[in-house]
């Protein structure tokens, strides 16, 4: 599945400022991590084992060098990484609830990462990119790139296919960032066209008013058309070549942030070592409820991480 370049993810990352529910003890206040769908994806993945790059913009303040090293001391590749003078990174707040479920709060309107295809070196990081085994994107990559980098994305993504690497993208939809959901579903379905690899969640879809259930999301992605598609479906488990492969245990959550994030590193960890899709789901599914278990879209390894085993 792919060429020696490896795997490029392409979007956003952004510092995490995270805080459980008010009254819960020492763990109240505010903790300062980082996030970001295709970022969080891109450390799973590295943390399997996977070579890694992350291609995106991030300001030339110590915040963001901060960051950098953070994820070179994870494994990510920085090389494609570049620095927006005058920019800094997105910031976003997130608190859970006693059932683990999120609320967020926003500043990323002049974020570095808006400007990655408008940069001195952006050419050169696309001509690099182009090179990949797998280019892996979401929904949110395209949604906080004005139109014109937009189009450019997804000219990468013809020159990843022409090059004889494959597309993955994940339908990560945030109503927030779009002025519509038909806005949203256009960009999608561009998207779509040029990727071979599908990860959907059945709850954006609906969202986005064009799913009843998974079987008609997994036919709108092109699923049985020689696209290879996966419908996440929280707790239930994900829709994989029209079989429900259900998590094989139910966990409390404590924090479902990153969850299908980690999901999708599973399940192409499993995929790029040559596993069928039935088995990269259950990879999917023991990451996700490693992290659900635990605070923060990323949260730290301990002795429980099953990456050895996906």
């Amino acid at each position: 599945m792919g060429k020696a370049a490896g795997i490029t993810v392409i979007g956003e990352a952004m510092l995490e400022l995270s805080r459980a529910s008010a009254g819960s003890g020492p763990e109240d206040g505010w903790n300062l991590r980082y996030g970001g769908d295709v970022i969080n994806t891109a450390i799973h993945l590295a943390r399997s084992g996977d070579p890694v790059r992350f291609a995106s913009a991030i300001g030339a303040d110590p915040m963001s060098a901060d960051l950098r090293a953070s994820w070179e001391g994870e494994g990510i590749d920085t090389s494609l990484l570049l620095a927006a003078e005058g920019c800094l990174p997105g910031l976003y707040a997130i608190e859970t609830d006693a059932q683990g479920e999120r609320s967020f709060h926003y500043w990323r309107g002049e974020a570095a990462a808006r400007r990655m295809f408008d940069l001195p070196g952006s050419a050169a990081m696309a001509e690099r990119a182009a090179e990949s085994a797998l280019l892996y994107f979401s929904l949110i990559t395209l949604a906080i790139l004005p139109d014109a980098a937009r189009e450019k994305l997804l000219a990468l993504c013809e020159a990843v296919r022409a090059n004889g690497g494959r597309v993955a993208f994940d339908g990560n939809y945030r109503a927030r960032l779009w002025p519509d959901a038909a806005t949203a579903r256009h960009w999608r379905d561009r998207a779509i066209a040029v990727s071979d690899m599908g990860l959907p969640t059945l709850a954006d879809e609906v969202e986005m008013g064009e799913a009843d259930d998974a079987l008609d999301a997994a036919k709108r992605w092109g699923a049985g058309q020689g696209r290879e598609v996966v419908v996440k479906l929280g707790a239930e488990g994900c829709l994989v070549n029209g079989e429900v492969v259900a998590p094989p245990a139910r966990l409390t959550v404590v924090d479902s942030s990153g969850a299908g994030d980690a999901f999708n590193g599973g399940y192409l960890h499993a995929r790029l070592a040559g596993r069928a899709p039935r088995e990269a789901a259950l990879s999917g599914h023991r990451l996700a409820g490693w992290n659900i278990g635990r605070r923060g879209a990323i949260p730290a390894r301990d002795a429980q991480a099953p990456y050895a085993d996906l």
